[in-house]
């Protein structure tokens, strides 16, 4: 019993002599030097933290004082069969990808810079992987003059109300705080969705991928039930500093009244996030103005519309999803029929100068541009600039992009673009144009009249990966067309049927062939072959003014493409 009680005895002095080496690395340096020791009982309150790690004691609160500030964790709870209700502290945000029904319960949220409360309706949200993800973020609001057993009282029967679970009620308020929000999240399931979701190559397109970092825990099981996964916050938008001063002064810019309805005009290279600027700032403007028009002139990647037009649209609904998900039918829209205007600039600019003349300046107006910005793309440009005269233009590039000066006032005055002349930088004495002068194109000898009104340039450089970059965008350009149009014809199916109906299979409408008027844009077609093209393909259907005179058995073969109004689409 001695020797084993000498042999415990070592060992415990072993251990502490390994103690305090890990304590004090450099204490077998400082062995031999001269100087205060420490503490022979030092050791032990450092091998005590070991003991009592992971349990850290807070101390108590004396009587009579506030608890500190906590800001608390976001909580879900399955409300009910497909849906879940979702606690907010100010500051927390979720980012998610899916789709789901969102109603704001208490508080105020914000999705995409548009500001949700309980005063509005609910609202559909759409964060497939083809996009950055949505994200919901409680904001700080005005707090009533309520005290908080008050407050309670209320956000319990507003969960109440919305027919919450008794344990999902318990769960979010006893987590509750002044200044939270909580929504409901609901399963969504939309006749168009169901439509594009029917297609094979895009069943997948709203499936949720599990985050490997993110664990598996009841708030996402909740959350799954809706038809959401939680995502990394770093899969939102990402704003750079530059982005944010520029919304933050086009925002005010658009709430004087004195200088007139501001038209802003965006421009920029490829994948370099001009759609999404455009989306992000109409719902931050739709938080203060009643509408918000929209010029589309980008007809490979359009907004509101298939692709290959040019639209002019009122917007009074918030953007919360990719452009598949919000199709609708513009105020005035012009068939391009192609995806790139390289082919033939000059009627698209017609078409151009077609759609602008139906803006009223009512309300501010947003302008989407191309992406081609090289060579004859800057060039046209130009010839844009100095059509639609933008009081502000937003010039977003990439860091490492080179190939696009800075679009500056004096830049667009002395430049010539693809079919106007720049102004001389040498005026003649006698010659004074005014504030008007006449740019005289370089083709066709007409005439295009503009106002040479100074913009104000803005410079932005997104900080996302990948901008600016078009081979590492999230998904080809040519799968979002094929989703747009997708998204357009859903709009066919009906709501009241849960299964999806070809398009085939619906009533069409018909009407004498020769009340019909063909024509095939971008190719030579001889007219005995007309029709086979016109069997099983996409056909603008437009409104010609002009008259035509008809034929008694067939349709009449026009010899040129028309700029007239498109009100639609059939196959």
């Amino acid at each position: 019993m001695l020797g084993r009680r000498f042999s415990l005895i070592r060992r415990q002095q072993r251990c502490a002599r390994s103690l305090r080496r890990c304590h004090d690395p450099g204490a077998a340096r400082r062995k031999w030097r001269v100087g205060p020791q420490p503490r022979k009982d030092a050791w032990r309150e450092f091998a005590a933290s070991f003991v009592n790690a992971g349990l850290v004691l807070p101390p108590k609160l004396e009587q009579g004082k506030a608890e500190p500030a906590d800001v608390g964790e976001l909580v879900a709870a399955e409300a009910k069969e497909g849906a879940a209700a979702l606690l907010l502290p100010q500051g927390q945000a979720l980012s998610f990808a899916g789709k789901c029904r969102m109603t704001c319960l208490y508080g105020t949220v914000r999705v995409f810079g548009f500001n949700i409360t309980p005063e509005q309706p609910p609202y559909n949200l759409f964060s497939p992987p083809t996009h950055c993800a949505l994200t919901i973020e409680a904001l700080p609001y005005e707090a009533p003059e309520k005290s908080k057993k008050e407050m309670k009282l209320e956000a319990r029967a507003t969960l109440r109300a919305h027919h919450v679970l008794r344990e999902a009620r318990c769960k979010l308020m006893k987590s509750f705080r002044p200044l939270c929000s909580m929504v409901l999240l609901e399963r969504l399931d939309t006749p168009v969705t169901r439509f594009i979701l029917s297609h094979p190559n895009f069943s997948h397109i709203f499936r949720v991928k599990r985050q490997r970092s993110l664990c598996f825990t009841p708030e996402n099981a909740a959350l799954a039930s809706t038809g959401i996964g939680k995502q990394n916050s770093e899969s939102g938008l990402l704003m750079s500093e530059s982005t944010g001063l520029a919304i933050e002064e086009l925002i005010q810019a658009c709430q004087e009244e004195d200088d007139g309805c501001p038209v802003i005009l965006v421009c920029g290279p490829k994948s370099v996030g001009k759609s999404t600027f455009n989306r992000y700032l109409i719902n931050l403007l739709l938080n203060r103005l009643p509408c918000v028009e929209y010029l589309e002139c980008d007809v490979g990647q359009t907004e509101f519309t298939p692709p290959g037009c040019v639209s002019l649209i009122n917007v009074t609904e918030p953007f919360l999803g990719p452009p598949f998900t919000h199709q609708r039918t513009p105020r005035k829209m012009v068939y391009y029929g192609d995806t790139s205007c390289e082919q033939d600039t000059e009627r698209y600019i017609d078409a151009l100068k077609y759609v602008f003349g139906s803006y009223r300046k009512e309300a501010p107006l947003v302008v989407n541009t191309m992406g081609w910005v090289k060579g004859a793309g800057l060039l046209l440009l130009i010839d844009i600039i100095r059509l639609l005269s933008p009081s502000h233009v937003v010039q977003m590039s990439a860091e490492d992009f080179k190939d696009m000066p800075q679009l500056t006032p004096e830049y667009i005055r002395f430049t010539a673009g693809l079919y106007t002349k720049g102004k001389p930088q040498v005026k003649h004495k006698h010659l004074d144009l005014g504030e008007t002068e006449d740019w005289r194109l370089y083709e066709g000898q007409r005439e295009l009249h503009t106002l040479t009104s100074e913009h104000k340039l803005l410079c932005v450089q997104p900080k996302f990966p990948g901008a600016g970059l078009a081979g590492e965008a999230r998904v080809h350009s040519s799968v979002l067309r094929d989703l747009a149009m997708l998204g357009y014809f859903g709009q066919l199916q009906s709501p009241e049927m849960e299964s999806v109906i070809p398009v085939h299979s619906l009533v069409p409408y018909q009407v004498p062939f020769n009340a019909v008027a063909l024509w095939v844009i971008h190719a030579d077609v001889t007219p005995t072959h007309i029709l086979y093209s016109v069997n099983a393909s996409w056909i603008a259907l437009c409104r010609i003014v002009d008259e035509v005179k008809c034929q008694a058995d067939g349709p009449v073969l026009l010899t040129q493409t028309p700029t007239c109004d498109c009100l639609g689409f059939g196959e």
